[in-house]
């Protein structure tokens, strides 16, 4: 019974509270419908400048078919590479292609002609797509054989046919709606009770350090199943996108997530004297976690001592599991070591979440 009371003590606060409850329904409602729009990894609006040194009806092909090319901006010709590196030091081009002047001559001939292909490369990754794409542009021009043999490759996407980046981006959305609803919340929970006085009046009571721990995660692990539905309801709503396997194996997922999360954010919270200590420290795991678990770049990209992180990252073992049970259909036999992971390392920080409660400070 003590239990119950003490659960219902926490959700008074929560409805007390002039902001939390907007902040969590509004929090999740916003992260779905902007980020998947804005969280675009795909390189396109690349801006190019030519420079025809041919001036042919081969070459004008050429610059045709790049400004019909949906992943660039055509920002014209410039009359010598000079001017048109000058373009690209004041940041008006990103990738400029010079075609020779012999080049017509040499594509009738069947020779190869030295078309060169300047990337500003601050941007590696816009510097590296864009010549690459005009790469494939100019080899179709100058070398139809190699066409004609890529033609007759044929490559079946799996899973995301259509290479939809929201279907790959929106599973990991319910990583960092889950991270900052179930963690950065608990941060706050103990040690605001700290500054505001109230905490004494727990620590005269008989209530054990398990009750008042547990009392404190339970709520938001309902507040997970509530911010994960919203998250599942949004993506079918807005983008049409729904699982491909199990929706109750994302709860159990989520719900492992939160486990750990909470417990983490009250260890935290245990250990913190002011609400901005709190704060700081949550915020420096979490931008370490989240870069490190591989959300946007591909973890195996990492060096070796940096992949190593992810064998005790439980946003990592998340992001995995639930992109597999989201897009790929895969069932529990396909996550079990995910699961169980996020569950070890979610015990291991629960059990700690109450040894660090010091109830007689």
């Amino acid at each position: 019974m003590t239990l119950k009371y003490l659960i219902q003590k926490e959700f008074i606060q929560i409805r007390r509270n002039a902001f939390l409850p907007r902040l969590i329904v509004a929090f999740p409602i916003v992260i779905m419908c902007v980020l998947p729009w804005v969280m675009n990894m795909e390189v396109k609006n690349v801006k190019v400048t030519v420079v025809d040194n041919d001036r042919s009806t081969l070459s004008q092909q050429l610059v045709h078919s790049v400004e019909a090319s949906n992943y660039f901006i055509f920002k014209g010709q410039q009359p010598t590479y000079q001017a048109a590196l000058q373009e690209v030091e004041h940041s008006r081009t990103d990738v400029v292609m010079v075609i020779p002047q012999d080049y017509s001559r040499d594509v009738t001939l069947g020779r190869e002609p030295q078309v060169l292909i300047a990337a500003n490369a601050v941007n590696g990754t816009k510097g590296s797509m864009g010549a690459s794409y005009l790469t494939q542009i100019v080899t179709a021009h100058t070398r139809p054989e190699v066409t004609a043999m890529q033609s007759r490759v044929s490559t079946l996407f799996l899973y995301n046919k259509h290479l939809n980046f929201k279907l790959f981006m929106i599973p990991a959305l319910f990583a960092i709606v889950m991270m900052l609803m179930t963690g950065f919340l608990p941060t706050l929970n103990i040690v605001g009770e700290k500054e505001a006085g109230t905490i004494e009046q727990i620590n005269v009571t008989p209530v054990s350090k398990w009750s008042f721990i547990l009392a404190k995660l339970i709520p938001y692990w309902i507040i997970a199943v509530f911010v994960i539905t919203v998250c599942l309801v949004l993506a079918w709503a807005v983008y049409g996108i729904t699982s491909v396997g199990p929706v109750w194996l994302i709860y159990v997922l989520a719900l492992a997530l939160a486990l750990f999360w909470s417990s983490f954010g009250l260890i935290i919270s245990n250990y913190s004297d002011t609400m901005q200590q709190a704060i700081f420290v949550m915020w420096f795991f979490v931008v370490m976690m989240l870069l490190l678990s591989g959300l946007f770049t591909p973890s195996r990209s990492m060096p070796s001592w940096a992949y190593a992180t992810t064998y005790v990252n439980p946003m990592s073992y998340f992001i995995d599991a639930v992109r597999t049970v989201f897009v790929r259909g895969g069932g529990l036999s396909s996550v079990w070591h995910q699961l169980l992971a996020l569950l070890g390392i979610g015990t291991v920080m629960g059990t700690w979440a109450v040894l660090s409660y010091k109830k007689n400070s």
